[in-house]
């Protein structure tokens, strides 16, 4: 974890090292001014020399100003630092989030994210900063306080390493109960800020429904879960005081005490039993201080992982050694594809030693399967619990599925809720990888193309159509940068949305807020549409993205599609048998099996799930999962 963190110091390891310094030279400072205190009371004052007292007192003032100066600038460097450390952090973190597959992203729940990049670096910022600062200004003053008291009088700075001692058990007492209770409050706070998301999010069904009480009720059972645990972990750290002030007062009754008699023996000055207090309480100080930066580190250790893991998570698709640029045509076929999604444990160097070998022992034997270089036999015989493991970690949810699609034709996808037609789709531009098979784009396999390249041919709108706040121009522009106005008006027009946008008063610079909340539905999906087109595709994937529009709109759009792209390859998802009864061919799905594929009319003929479907819907009485269910229910009578 430290490792992974440190890399992000970056260009700040110069004002690191200055702030250390600076704390140096502080220190230095500070133990000067007991030992010139001393000569003053006893070279100076006791003995009536005027120009000692002057020189003396001129000394500390020095010291002093030395001591501010160098305090300040320990203080601004150690400021630059650590706000420096955690802007590379988030960097860091936002562009390891960028490079994520879809797996990846499964792992973690956005509010999680949220948090990792806000609160858990906030607390590592804070560590960082008492690190380079308490964590070197309080050691160094310890060790030179100590040094001087043992100089002074070896007999009397038995009492601090006594004193040292025992604070040294209460700490390590304090950060072990604590740090199991701070990284729970974390994982709590993962889950409050996923509350609040979704019930901003949502706010509109909220009020719609009457449910505020209920939101509120929630979200305050979530806050007092977080204060229970806040008030447990704060308990041990609170502790720590009441226990330093009474080492601080013991020291001080003990070198009173003692102090006294060695004077009264000739032992010691009063000079020096002066600047004894005065480093009693440097070495007391510097311990509270120091206990405090073990506290804060010890809240931040849990921060720190959290943060670790997102830095050192390895995505799981990348691009091949020697890539392909250039997409030759829109040609799809799936060969023998099985799939299903990942359920692995997030692998952490803080885990079990003993499961994080297993587990990456199992994921090099993984990719030596899958490349070639090794049999599922030969890896199960090095592993015997391989293959359980792999049937435990990917469940499928598409079986042998084998598909040849020329370039340029119109693929209608049909099936119930959970029969994997996004799954399915999502092989296309590699948003996921195969479990076994391989599906390739142009005659090559997916996993041979760079990554932007496959992509950029692969136009997609998803189930739920994602606009950002900005113009329309901008969001548009989205699928092509550098696209003129007229090529966006012209998506536009093809898409449907060119009439409804030059209805608003500002036209195409009209403002969509946040997740396109200021548009309806269909707006949003037509929309949505263009800015996929603008990317003039070679294969176009519409995944159930007319949901929300009209028939006449949805029967444009696709004649639209069929005449003036004919050479993209679409693949259109819906629930409605309207949707995909002019495609080339269609797919039927059921359970992540294909059940049939054909034209409508020889799927009306040869599938009984399709042809039960259509006359649900003709009759105007439900979607796909309705006419699914009649063919279960009553299949034995057809």
């Amino acid at each position: 974890m430290v490792k992974t963190l440190m890399k992000y110091i970056g260009g700040y390891w110069k004002s690191s090292v200055l702030s250390m310094l600076c704390m140096l030279g502080e220190v230095v400072a500070e133990i000067l001014i007991p030992l010139a205190m001393a000569n003053l009371i006893d070279l100076g004052i006791s003995q009536g020399n005027l120009p000692l007292v002057f020189r003396y007192g001129t000394m500390m003032a020095v010291c002093a100003l030395f001591g501010l100066l160098f305090g300040f600038g320990g203080g601004r460097f150690a400021a630059k630092a650590s706000s420096g450390f955690a802007s590379n952090l988030r960097n860091g973190m936002y562009e390891s989030i960028q490079r994520f597959s879809f797996s990846n992203i499964d792992k973690y729940s956005t509010a999680g994210l949220v948090t990792r990049l806000t609160t858990d670096i906030t607390n590592v910022q804070n560590a960082y900063q008492m690190i380079i600062r308490m964590c070197m200004r309080s050691p160094m003053l310890l060790t030179m306080a100590l040094i001087m008291t043992v100089r002074i009088s070896p007999k009397l700075s038995v009492t601090y390493f006594i004193a040292i001692i025992f604070l040294a058990c209460v700490l390590g007492f304090i950060i072990s109960r604590a740090t199991k209770a701070f990284s729970t409050v974390f994982t709590k706070y993962d889950d409050l800020n996923a509350s609040v998301q979704e019930n901003v999010t949502g706010i509109r069904v909220v009020k719609s429904f009457v449910r505020e009480d209920y939101e509120i009720d929630r979200f305050q059972t979530a806050i007092d879960s977080i204060y229970a645990l806040f008030v447990k972990a704060e308990s041990y750290v609170c502790f720590n005081f009441p226990v330093m002030m009474l080492t601080i007062y013991a020291c001080i009754i003990t070198i009173s005490w003692n102090g006294a008699h060695e004077i009264v023996a000739g032992r010691l000055t009063t000079g020096q039993l002066t600047s004894l207090f005065t480093y009693t309480m440097n070495i007391l100080i510097s311990l509270m201080f120091l206990s405090m930066a073990f506290v804060m580190i010890t809240m931040s250790v849990a921060s720190g992982r959290r943060i670790a893991e997102v830095l050192s998570e390895v995505p799981t698709i990348l691009n091949p050694e020697d890539p392909v640029y250039e997409v030759a045509d829109g040609s799809v076929d799936f060969d023998n594809v099985n799939f299903g999604y990942g359920k692995r444990k997030k692998l952490t160097d803080w885990d079990n030693p003993e499961e994080v070998a297993a587990m990456k022992r199992r994921a090099r034997l993984k990719e030596a399967v899958r490349s070639g270089k090794m049999t599922a036999a030969e890896a199960i015989a090095k592993d015997p619990q391989f293959q359980a493991a792999e049937k435990e970690e990917r469940k499928p949810v598409l079986t042998d599925i084998d598909l040849h699609i020329r370039s340029g034709e119109t693929i209608g996808i049909i099936g119930g809720t959970g029969s994997s037609k996004t799954s399915l789709v999502s092989l296309i531009p590699r948003l996921y990888d195969v479990t076994t098979g391989a599906v390739r784009v142009g005659g090559r396999d997916v996993r041979e193309y760079d990554l932007v390249t496959l992509r950029d041919a692969v136009g997609m709108v998803l189930q739920k159509n994602q606009l950002f706040s900005g113009t329309i121009y901008e969001n548009l522009r989205w699928g092509d940068p550098e696209a003129t106005d007229e090529e966006c008006r012209e998506a536009c027009r093809r898409a449907c949305a060119d009439e409804f946008i030059r209805k608003f008063p500002d036209g195409y610079d009209t403002w969509i807020e946040q997740g396109g909340s200021n548009v309806s539905g269909g707006q949003r999906q037509r929309l949505c549409i263009a800015r996929a087109l603008l990317k003039k595709p070679k294969i176009l994937i519409l995944d159930d993205s007319t949901s929300a529009v009209d028939t006449a709109t949805d029967a444009e759009i696709r004649r639209v599609f069929r005449e003036e792209i004919p050479e993209t390859t679409k693949f259109i998802i819906s629930q409605r048998i309207s949707g995909v009864k002019d495609s080339d061919r269609i797919i039927v799905l059921e359970d992540g099996k294909i059940s049939g594929v054909g034209t409508h009319e020889e799927l009306l003929q040869t599938n009984e799930i399709y042809r039960s479907v259509a006359a649900v819907q003709a009759e105007g009485t439900g979607d796909f999962d309705h006419g699914n269910d009649h063919v279960r229910t009553h299949g034995r009578e057809v």
